[in-house]
């Protein structure tokens, strides 16, 4: 229960942007004349950002559900809101969105791209066929004329369509497990905002609004994606370096900086390698995120550093001195051959008796600075933390100095 505002807080964005779709549609059902271009227009505009962002940042989920909507919101444009031609349309796009969602992340400009780029050539070229078997929306003999008959008395999205829609959104939630990154989520948000837009294409206005909101749910996840890929380590997930620049320069006249050292991590690498190693610069990480009033950052390699704003050195001194006291008392067993994946089976080793060699502990050295007479800069008290991060080292390491 504990992990569920965490998983929740990447859907708000896309959930939010659903919400005002739908609420543009309650309020003005129809659109002003002076504003009617916007109907086809705004969602070209939009689907062609999204694939050109999802290309430029070289993902290829992305990008094959934003050229299927694409084209798809295309040919049901051209060929007049033909029956036949949506019904072909809301089989393919989840399909086609199930099949990315199964298979690994390849990118959107290599080699495996071009098959996915003839794949969605051949769609194209089957719903032009379907399409040109229809001279009108609501006319025709044989199949066509029963296809109207379905459209005009049943739900829009046919049964197999909403099998392939279901598949593929729980597909999508599959894969943003349990990171929930940006681009992930907005696939999935993505997958449900055109199911919606699918159920009213009876009503033109109503379907290009959401199909408008399917294709800024993608942009604003793959800007959300890129600023996360500048801003924050992937490795740890904490803010990094460009963060804490960015940070240092709105921080206010009251306020405490601390540098922290994982203390021998190049001996603890060349013994245990550098899978055992990312380990523990994740479970720093952790434990660093968790200080009480401070915010923790990925300064580089085994270092990390620590702000507290509008907070006084003793307390700082004191939060610190209670994560450094965390990480000293973790014993983690290292991830062998024969160790559970699983968390909860994790923690029942770390509780159990096991050979030394197995059980693994670390410490850090933090040193801290806040603004005096001669330390003026953020960057200036950020070096005299660094000075008293060496001080602690020279003191014997797993200590805080200042």
């Amino acid at each position: 229960m504990p992990r569920l505002p965490a998983a929740a807080r990447p859907a708000i964005v896309p959930a939010t942007i659903v919400a005002v779709a739908a609420l543009a549609v309650w309020l003005a059902p129809q659109v002003p004349p002076t504003l009617a271009g916007l109907r086809t227009a705004g969602p070209y505009i939009l689907l062609v950002a999204a694939l050109a962002l999802s290309w430029w940042f070289n993902r290829g989920r992305s990008f094959v559900i934003a050229a299927s909507l694409l084209a798809g919101f295309a040919a049901f444009e051209l060929f007049q809101h033909s029956v036949a031609v949506y019904t072909a349309l809301v089989v393919l796009m989840p399909l086609n969105a199930l099949a990315v969602m199964l298979l690994p992340e390849r990118g959107a400009r290599y080699r495996a791209a071009y098959r996915w780029l003839v794949l969605l050539g051949a769609e194209a070229l089957l719903v032009a066929w379907i399409g040109a078997a229809g001279n009108s929306p609501l006319s025709g003999t044989s199949w066509l004329a029963l296809l109207d008959q379905w459209w005009l008395r049943s739900p829009p999205t046919p049964f197999v369509g909403r099998l392939a829609f279901a598949a593929a959104f729980a597909a999508a939630l599959w894969r943003a497990w349990p990171e929930f990154k940006p681009a992930p989520v907005g696939d999935a948000a993505a997958i449900a905002a055109f199911f919606i837009a699918a159920e009213w294409a009876r009503s033109s206005g109503v379907y290009s609004v959401f199909m408008g909101a399917t294709a800024l749910v993608m942009v604003v996840a793959l800007v959300q994606e890129s600023h996360q890929l500048a801003f924050r380590d992937q490795l740890t997930g904490l803010p990094g370096r460009r963060a804490l620049e960015e940070r240092l320069r709105s921080l206010g006249s009251r306020y405490v900086v601390a540098m922290v050292d994982v203390d021998h991590f190049k001996k603890f690498n060349d013994t245990h390698g550098h899978d055992v190693g990312d380990q523990v610069l994740k479970l720093v990480g952790r434990r660093l995120a968790e200080v009480e009033g401070g915010t923790a950052f990925r300064y580089g390699g085994e270092e990390f550093s620590v702000l507290f704003p509008e907070t006084r050195m003793r307390d700082a001194e004191r939060s610190l001195e209670a994560i450094r006291g965390s990480i000293e008392g973790y014993r983690m067993a290292m991830r062998g051959a024969d160790r559970p994946k699983r968390a909860e089976h994790g923690e029942k080793l770390r509780g159990a008796v096991e050979p030394p060699e197995k059980m693994l502990s670390v410490t850090v050295s933090i040193g801290l600075a806040a603004p005096t007479e001669k330390l003026r800069t953020p960057h200036q008290v950020l070096k005299a933390a660094d000075e008293a991060l060496y001080r602690a080292k020279q003191a014997g390491r797993n200590r805080v100095s200042r």
